[in-house]
């Protein structure tokens, strides 16, 4: 079926059959120099095939590839993205097109958003993750050390392209990352969208793409009542305080395998419902729904003494925080989110307890 088009703060978000058509309309409706595809090394040897035929255009297209992975998503990487640019005739007329999972759009977004002082941009997402969390919302930005999008801006891409067909080169393992932003979406806004999940076993997967669009809906709701994080839109935030800070520990640790965002998010959800249940926000039986369906999904994260203290250190340089102290978006009842709420480091200790029973 035809999902209609749906209307995000300034610009808009195409599915499927109407992706390739809105991309070509948008190119020949705007006098660009030249076309710029960034993608990953993954990206380039499994989407770009697919992408390049079904561009309409006359205009030169030069392919910047950098190596997959989170670990490339810095500044170093940016740096040889501009002058690539820069060598191969970028000015302020070019459109920088960015193919690829959240790493892509949030790096490929930055670099375009502040090239030239800005290039128009069209991220085409091709993991679940990325389309329903990266691709909504303007942020786009790369990691300080292991310090989750640090640097950044929130700058709106000129449209963004989601064609499913792009999940069928995806892993199983990222598929799941992906689910994770899903599941926080049911959680923090939509009770009933949530208990599609609660038994993965009878999900159809032919659903998939009705699933995402109310993802991308629910995501594109609160991003529209506030764009730029100041209220509502810290409800995104859900899982994420712990999640990235546990993240970015294991993306830094010599003797960590590195997580997926999803996986990590996933304990962070796992986490924070302990202490919202704790301080009274939810019920026990809630909680034990919420950690039961996320551990059935993900396998358990194993958590070492020595671990628990440099994960409360990255605690205190999240971006979130304000004058000093760390703010949560905790949820109240399945559905409806709470933001702001301080978190004494007892309580965060009690939930990594539980998390490890």
């Amino acid at each position: 079926m035809t999902m209609q088009t749906i209307q995000a703060n300034n610009y808009p978000i195409y599915f499927n059959e109407t992706a390739t058509e809105a991309l070509n309309l948008h190119i020949s409706n705007n006098k660009y120099s030249n076309i710029f595809i960034i993608v990953d090394s993954n990206t380039n040897e499994f989407c770009l095939p697919k992408l390049l035929p079904a561009i309409e255009t006359d205009l030169n297209v030069e392919i910047i590839e950098f190596e997959a992975g989170e670990e490339n998503k810095n500044i170093e990487t940016c740096v040889e993205i501009w002058k690539v640019l820069t060598e191969l005739g970028g000015d302020r007329k070019s459109l920088v097109l960015n193919l690829g999972g959240g790493v892509v759009t949030d790096l490929g977004g930055f670099v375009a958003s502040t090239f030239k002082r800005g290039v128009d941009f069209i991220h085409i997402p091709t993991t679940l993750l990325s389309m329903v969390d990266a691709s909504v919302g303007g942020k786009n930005g790369v990691d300080l050390g292991n310090l989750k999008n640090q640097i950044g801006v929130i700058n709106v891409p000129s449209m963004v392209l989601i064609d499913t067909q792009y999940l069928e080169t995806v892993p199983q393992n990222e598929m799941r990352s992906g689910l994770a932003e899903m599941l926080k979406h049911g959680l923090i806004y939509d009770k009933k969208y949530w208990e599609e999940f609660l038994d993965i076993s009878t999900i159809d997967f032919d659903a998939l793409d009705q699933l995402i669009y109310r993802s991308v809906e629910i995501k594109n709701e609160i991003v529209k009542q506030d764009p730029t994080e100041k209220n509502i839109r810290k409800a995104l935030n859900f899982g994420h305080t712990l999640g990235h800070a546990i993240e970015g520990y294991f993306l830094e640790s010599e003797s960590k395998t590195t997580l997926l965002h999803g996986e990590a998010i996933a304990v962070g959800m796992i986490l924070e419902s302990f202490i919202s249940w704790k301080k009274g926000l939810i019920s026990k039986e809630e909680y034990i729904q919420i950690k039961s369906v996320l551990k059935s999904i993900y396998d358990d994260v194993i958590f070492e003494e020595e671990d628990i203290e440099p994960i409360m250190e990255l605690l205190i340089h999240d971006k979130k925080n304000e004058y000093g102290s760390i703010q949560f978006a905790l949820i109240e009842g399945i559905g409806k989110i709470k933001i702001n709420q301080e978190v004494e480091n007892e309580l965060i200790l009690e939930a990594f307890e539980d998390y490890k029973s």
